[in-house]
């Protein structure tokens, strides 16, 4: 059924089909235009979102997350280790920014009274034949720069974990564990604080590319970005970061890029909490 909905000069009329009009007009509430947008409210959506709106602080920003709450999944479930950046390939992207990380966090966590524990780790060799492993774990760390890193010998291990037993193990003072969840909030405090909008319970099911101004306004296409929410609710921008964490593959096909993202992992990991009385037998991480 077609509908006219306003003549513009004789003989021409402005046609649309009036089922689409209305379910457009009734679905999808416009409730803000913004230069960029930030699709997830993980970590590593909040830390992006902070640092963009640090460096552009002209451009509007806001950040979307489908929760109730931020950082509410794999952020706020990890082993909340800050590594000192042993393992990686010297020279790799991953171990530069391991160890400049490491420090990064230390001083954020200090500025902004994060608490947090530099209770060092120790990897230990148990049998003879891990020994030339341990050894070039050593030599890697050397090569990446990790701060103090030694090697002990069983003597040492006791001194520093009196209940663990091994031949050789590398002493990583340098590591310590925070709160991942707790620095992923005061990212988006930070956000907030600097102009940014965090929208919560907006669950992105559609990105698409707008054929006009939602306000109808004179500077035509400025925003031609629009992110649908389940809801029913509609941001538009200039430009979408995504950082979906395990909804990236979903974001990548609504978006209308490759149905296929590089890699999508589904790790596990169990955790277990030592019993108040039973604490003394751990002073920091242990890894084998």
């Amino acid at each position: 059924m077609i509908r006219v909905l306003s003549s513009v000069s004789a003989g021409t009329v402005l046609l649309a089909r009036q089922p689409k009009f209305v379910e457009l007009a009734v679905r999808h509430q416009h409730i803000g235009s913004y230069d960029v947008v930030v699709v997830g409210g993980g970590i590593v959506g909040l830390a992006s979102a902070r640092e963009l709106i640090l460096r552009h602080p002209t451009l509007s920003f806001a950040l979307l997350e489908k929760e109730k709450e931020l950082s509410m999944h794999q952020s706020g479930h990890n082993s909340g280790v800050i590594h000192s950046g042993i393992y990686y390939t010297p020279g790799s992207l991953k171990a530069r920014l391991c160890v400049k990380g490491a420090t990064l966090a230390y001083e954020y966590c200090e500025k902004k009274n994060i608490p947090y524990k530099r209770c060092g780790k120790l990897i230990v060799a148990t049998e003879r034949e891990e020994i030339p492993r341990l050894k070039a774990l050593y030599e890697r760390g050397m090569k990446n720069n990790v701060r103090d890193l030694t090697v002990v010998d069983a003597k040492g291990i006791r001194e520093r974990e009196p209940f663990c037993r091994g031949l050789m193990a590398l002493d990583s003072p340098y590591t310590g564990i925070v709160d991942w969840r707790k620095v992923a909030l005061r990212y988006g405090q930070d956000f907030k604080e600097a102009g940014g909008t965090v929208t919560t319970e907006f669950e992105a099911s559609d990105i698409t590319v707008v054929r006009e101004s939602p306000a109808r306004i004179s500077e035509g296409l400025k925003y031609p970005i629009a992110i649908r929410s389940s809801k029913g609710d509609e941001v538009h921008c200039r430009y979408v970061l995504s950082c979906g964490g395990l909804y990236s593959d979903r974001l990548s096909q609504i978006s209308g890029c490759s149905p296929e993202p590089p890699y999508d992992r589904a790790l596990q990991g169990d955790y277990l909490v030592l019993k108040p009385e039973k604490r003394y037998l751990v002073q920091g991480n242990i890894y084998p």
